[in-house]
Parts: structure tokens; sequence; C-alpha cells
């Protein structure tokens, strides 16, 4: 089945929320299509003894509460983007669920880095971890400081590029979103790693070939984002080849970007792994909102 063209955003009325809605919208917006909201509720099952059934005024409420947050997100998204349209979905249950279920039919989801049970200073809540773990489209995680400002509206998006299969996939939805939002690419590539200390003799001898290893790189690179680049031939692209390690190297250059994309799990990956090292530390340092693709995304 085909995937329908929208942004889905999870609310919960909490700040975090707040900001992935208004990427969401701004996203949307430069993309024109439909936005949808999506918000769920469990019923306190604790609160009854097994077999009683919650009094109907209770399920009324919870509805009107949740409804409330999603009417909340309208109004912030319509200040982004006052002509996109939006919809709204609430569901019963897990959030986990609702947004994975969602994630089989629409093109991106976007949410929180955590939510209104978030502990103090825990990035990666519970929901967005697992849903970024097992979703079935690029999952779109904003922190509560990833604000959309008049700088990172016209950021370039950012993206990291390692030769892997899940990391082409990311160059692939970079590119698409920087041709929709009209901005520039800006790939990164890093050689302090295994591949390229094993073709060297060691760190000292890549240290003391650095400019040849570069250019080597520098052309790898440019191999690599070849094919995409002719698909998109309208978006500026610019490459950055570090000595460094992915997560500061990527971390550096998305500084005031639009969005940072990655592979779940790169060239390192073992078969299997739902979240690599680079992207679980990216989920909790980068400066702007992140796109995690899995290899499945479609």
């Amino acid at each position: 089945m085909a995937k329908e063209d929208i942004v889905v955003v999870a609310v919960d009325g909490s700040e975090a929320s707040d900001s992935a809605v208004r990427w969401a919208a701004n996203t949307a917006m430069k993309r024109r299509i439909p936005l949808r909201i999506a918000s769920s509720y469990t019923v306190p099952q604790f609160l009854y003894a097994e077999g009683m059934v919650p009094p109907k005024d209770l399920f009324e409420d919870l509805q009107n509460e949740t409804l409330e947050k999603i009417e909340r997100a309208r109004a912030i998204a319509y200040d982004v983007a006052p002509e996109i349209k939006i919809g709204h979905t609430v569901a019963e249950g897990s959030p986990i669920d609702m947004l994975l279920e969602m994630s089989n039919d629409v093109t991106m989801i976007v949410m929180g880095s955590r939510g209104m049970g978030g502990l103090s200073g825990l990035v990666m809540g519970s929901v967005s971890a697992s849903v970024v773990s097992h979703a079935n489209c690029p999952v779109v995680v904003v922190r509560e400081d990833n604000n959309v400002t008049e700088k990172t509206k016209y950021g370039p998006i950012v993206v990291g590029v390692d030769g892997s299969e899940v990391s082409q996939q990311a160059t692939e939805y970079a590119f698409a979103e920087a041709d929709a939002r009209a901005a520039e690419v800006v790939a990164v590539h890093t050689w302090m790693d295994m591949q390229v200390q094993s073709s060297l003799a060691g760190l000292s001898a890549a240290q003391s070939e650095w400019a040849t290893v570069e250019k080597e790189q520098e052309e790898l690179l440019t191999q690599r984002l070849a094919e995409i680049h002719e698909r998109y031939p309208n978006v500026p692209v610019r490459k950055i080849v570090a000595r460094d390690r992915p997560v500061r190297a990527l971390s550096d250059a998305a500084e005031g970007a639009q969005l940072l994309v990655v592979g779940s799990h790169g060239r390192g990956g073992f078969r299997g792994m739902l979240l690599g090292s680079t992207s679980r530390a990216l989920l909790q340092t980068a400066p702007c909102p992140m796109m995690v693709v899995r290899p499945d995304s479609q």
C-alpha cells in the first residue's frame, strides 16, 4: 500500500511537543502537504479492581482533555503556517502503538524528545525512543530547545554519509527535504574510523597522510552523492570531510540547520541492531531537529 503524503505530529501538551508542532507545521507548509495531529489517552486501570468497567464519564473526560491538547496544537500550527490543511487522530491506548501503526501509511512522524512524563534531564523519553527504533517511516525528534527561528527556518539540511545502505536512504530523504525547502544539503563524511584506519596501517600513518586521505575521501563522498544529486540538480550541496568522530562532526555541522538526517545505524552496525551509537548519541545532543531513517523506511 502506498504511503499517504502527510506529516504526522504527536502531541501531549508538553513544551517539547509544542516545539515539534511548530517544526511539523513549517515542514508541511514547505512540502505543501497536510498535517495530522495525533494524540492518545489511556484509562488508568490501577484505579479499578479487575473486572470493573470504568464509568462512561471517565472516557468522555479523557477524550475531551485529549481534544483540548489537539486544539491547542492546531492553534500553534496555524500560527506558524496559516494556510495548511490540518486533520487529527485520537486513539485510546498506548501512544507507541498508535504511532507505530500510523508509521505504515504516512510520510514522516514528528515528535518531541520527551513528553509530560519525562524526568528532568531525560532527553529521550520511552515513547520517542520506541517509535524511533521501530517505525516504518522516518521519525523526526524535536527537542524542547529546537525552536523554529528566522535563522533555522532557512538553514541547511545536514546528512551523515558513510556508505552504508541506510545512509544512502537517509541521503535520499535529505535531498528530498532540501528540494522541498529550497535549502542547501550539507553532506558530512568522517574518515577517522576502522575502514580508513585499516587501509593506512594505523592512526599515525593516517595523520601523516592526511592530505592524501582527505582527497580520497572527498572523491568517495562525491561518488556517493552523484546519482542522488542528478535527480535533484537544483539542490546546492556543500561537502564536509572531517577527520573527527561522527557525533561531533555532525553536531558542529548541524548548528543552525533545519534538520539533521541520519541512518539508524551505519557501517559498524550489527545485524538486527535498531539504533547505532552515533544515532543514539545525536538524539541526545543534536542542536536541531533530527530525522532517523531505518532500513525499512519507505
